[in-house]
């Protein structure tokens, strides 16, 4: 298994925001197994989605799929992202191979 954060470090005041579009969209998307996490200690303002994948190969294969043959749902949620660069400062990925 596969286990992948996505990492923001959100400009103050925009974390919960932030969370908030992350967790609808994991509400209407395909993929199970995502957390949207907001730090309790540690550095400021992150927000980490965690996801889960059999591989690494389903994850590549996801990431390739997930603007292609969108729902109209799916589209709409998008369009909610269009100002997500303005809320974070910077951001990471890790991915991890659980033993």
């Amino acid at each position: 298994m596969i286990i992948v954060h996505d990492i923001f470090v959100c400009k103050p005041g925009n974390a919960s925001k932030l969370a908030k579009l992350f967790k609808e969209w994991a509400n209407i998307m395909p993929k199970k197994n995502t957390y949207v996490m907001t730090d309790m200690t540690g550095q400021f303002h992150r927000v980490i989605i965690a996801t889960n994948y059999d591989s690494l190969a389903a994850y590549e294969e996801e990431t390739k799929n997930m603007m292609e043959n969108q729902t109209a749902e799916e589209k709409a949620m998008m369009d909610k992202f269009k100002d997500m660069n303005d809320m974070y400062v910077s951001g990471s990925r890790e991915i991890y191979k659980v033993w």
